[in-house]
């Protein structure tokens, strides 16, 4: 398989190339030229399969002509070390738990993913790796988890001072070793436009080898597509149709969605939910495309005013924009309604935290005009892990796991950053 750039098809790399360099020359994203159909009867397996052999039947349909089938095994059983159950919270309403992993986030599957594709990518490589990743929350501290301790690769991470959780913060600042984290005075937007200008820098990518752990890299966002084949297998079969609906900020975990739609899973609507931050439902709801200046929300970690991943979304569709606004429906919501879900669902015994809460307003908003659909929200993280918001809008005292108590001991070391590339191009220059 190659893969292309959404800025020129004509563009095309292998795997390697694609992992190892992130993000295309001419700033665009890579896309797999082909996208493999599974076909049905093998899909109709997947209810009787465990989740690692479904990620080898879907791991294997994408990437068989990189990697060997030891090397899939090896890649699908690293990545899957946890569990992403599927909760029923109300009728017809699931709520898929993503939040089980290393560092209570869904972004653990695509974190552990990258990192052990890299590492075998790079095997036989004496260059040490640069990952460079922006967060706004939950990437940071799952890619510095997913890359702890990995020979031949340092990682920077770049995150807004002040509009990072306190928790989240610990999760990424406290590790030492390989990690190392700057402290931008900005936005999360600063943050991902610094990282894409250093990657397009002819100067810094002569000397070093820079590369991306966001959702950007394939590596990040295909492995996403997993936990859709895997909810829809564990979902009853009720005759209704099934939608997805995905609390979004950069559009990386929903865009997965739909690869594993093109790849053959029956679903037949998505949902894109958002805080405030509201580019994309916009777009989809009939406005041009504008990114604006991110807002900052209680759930921070979709505080992004120009999603990376929009791209990908228009090239899942063939750039067809009518076909992408037929499929998926986009909200957005504010904090307000995102608290009172989070007050209303928890008096039936569940507790969401805000990012899930802007999933299960998506949904159920899009099922109360369509009474034919039975959904699954995601849950993309631990609500421990915004602990204060959690615990202010529900009135209660939440006990933290002990991994994210654990996290909340150790010393954050960060480095002061302002939101100038110039400054940032002369941080990496001085690590040669």
């Amino acid at each position: 398989m190659k893969f292309y750039s959404t800025n020129n098809s004509a563009h095309q790399v292998n795997l390697a190339e694609a992992v190892i360099k992130g993000l295309a020359p001419d700033q665009g994203l890579y896309m797999p030229t082909d996208i493999p159909v599974l076909s049905k009867e093998l899909l109709q397996k997947f209810p009787e399969m465990t989740f690692q052999e479904i990620g080898y039947e879907v791991i294997g349909a994408l990437f068989s002509s990189a990697l060997s089938q030891e090397q899939i095994k090896e890649l699908v059983d690293h990545t899957l070390t946890f569990d992403a159950p599927l909760v029923k919270v109300e009728e017809d309403v699931y709520s898929l738990e993503l939040f089980h992993g290393p560092t209570l986030a869904f972004k653990d599957f695509g974190a552990r993913f990258c990192s052990k594709l890299m590492s075998m990518l790079m095997e036989k490589s004496d260059r040490k790796v640069r990952v460079l990743v922006a967060t706004s929350g939950d990437t940071g501290s799952a890619v510095a988890n997913g890359f702890l301790g990995v020979d031949g690769v340092d990682v920077i991470i770049l995150f807004p001072k002040g509009k990072v959780s306190e928790l989240q913060e610990k999760q990424f600042t406290t590790l030492g070793q390989n990690i190392t984290a700057l402290e931008v005075d900005g936005v999360f937007d600063d943050c991902q436009k610094m990282v894409k200008e250093a990657f397009l820098d002819a100067e810094l990518n002569e000397k070093l080898l820079l590369t991306s752990a966001n959702s950007i890299n394939v590596a990040r966002w295909i492995p996403q597509c997993l936990y859709y084949f895997f909810a829809f297998s564990r979902l009853p079969q009720n005759g209704k149709k099934v939608a997805f609906a995905v609390p979004s900020g950069n559009f990386g975990n929903i865009a997965a969605g739909i690869l594993a739609q093109r790849m053959g899973l029956p679903v037949d609507q998505f949902v894109a939910a958002t805080n405030v931050n509201k580019v994309v439902p916009d777009f989809l709801n009939g406005a041009d495309f504008a990114a604006m200046s991110s807002i900052a929300t209680i759930s921070n970690s979709m505080d992004v005013g120009n999603p990376s991943n929009f791209p990908r979304l228009l090239a899942l569709y063939g750039n067809d924009e009518k076909a992408l606004k037929d499929n998926v429906k986009g909200y957005f919501y504010t904090d307000e309604q995102t608290e009172k879900a989070m007050q209303e669902v928890k008096k039936s015994g569940y507790t969401m935290d805000p990012h899930g809460a802007v999933g299960y307003l998506g949904l159920t908003d899009f099922m109360a005009e369509n009474s034919d659909y039975q959904g699954i929200f995601l849950e993309t993280a631990h609500p421990g892990k915004f602990r204060e918001t959690v615990e202010k809008a529900l009135d209660l005292k939440l006990d933290l796991p002990e991994r994210l108590a654990a996290f909340m001991d150790g010393e954050k070391k960060v480095e002061a950053m302002g939101n100038d590339f110039e400054e940032f191009k002369r941080y990496l220059k001085g690590l040669l």
